[in-house]
């Protein structure tokens, strides 16, 4: 597979798991809400989660023991970072509706990787911002923004 038809696959499958947050966002919040609290609802979702990657991980084994150790502590934090999403966007989208959710996650999204990426955070290669880069970044919360703004009736 050339280059670019590789780099094709690899943003449909990312553009498929984009999809696939707010998805998940609605169908998680649709579950906190029947059972009256997002925490059970994580429980279940994290519990799929764990049985799918246990079952992928006979085809692919976990590092060793010796090897796990070795790896920074602070790389395992994602899985906190996970929770923390999954807990609050289950909570906070029956309140606020799934689109403004999802609109305010969008911005913290592109905050972060725009600060990880301008200093090199977390071993990413580094990005420096510029003005140029600036200037699309608010265009990309303004067309968030005006998607998500209610429309007024007069």
């Amino acid at each position: 597979m050339g280059w670019l038809a590789h780099a094709f696959v690899l943003g449909v499958i990312l553009f498929i798991a984009g999809t696939g947050i707010p998805i998940m966002a609605a169908l998680n919040a649709g579950l906190g809400t029947h059972l009256g609290n997002p925490i059970p609802a994580a429980f279940v979702l994290f519990s799929i989660a764990l049985a799918i990657t246990a079952v992928m991980t006979f085809s692919h084994p976990l590092p060793s023991k010796d090897e796990m150790i070795a790896i920074p502590t602070h790389y395992y934090l994602g899985g906190l970072f996970v929770a923390f999403y999954v807990l609050s966007i289950t909570w906070i989208a029956p309140k606020i509706t799934l689109g403004n959710a999802i609109f305010l996650v969008l911005i913290g999204q592109l905050l972060a990787a725009t600060i990880i990426d301008h200093f090199g955070l977390l071993n990413v290669p580094k990005t420096p911002v510029t003005t140029a880069r600036i200037a699309g970044l608010g265009l990309i919360v303004a067309g968030i923004y005006l998607a998500r703004k209610p429309i007024i009736s007069v």
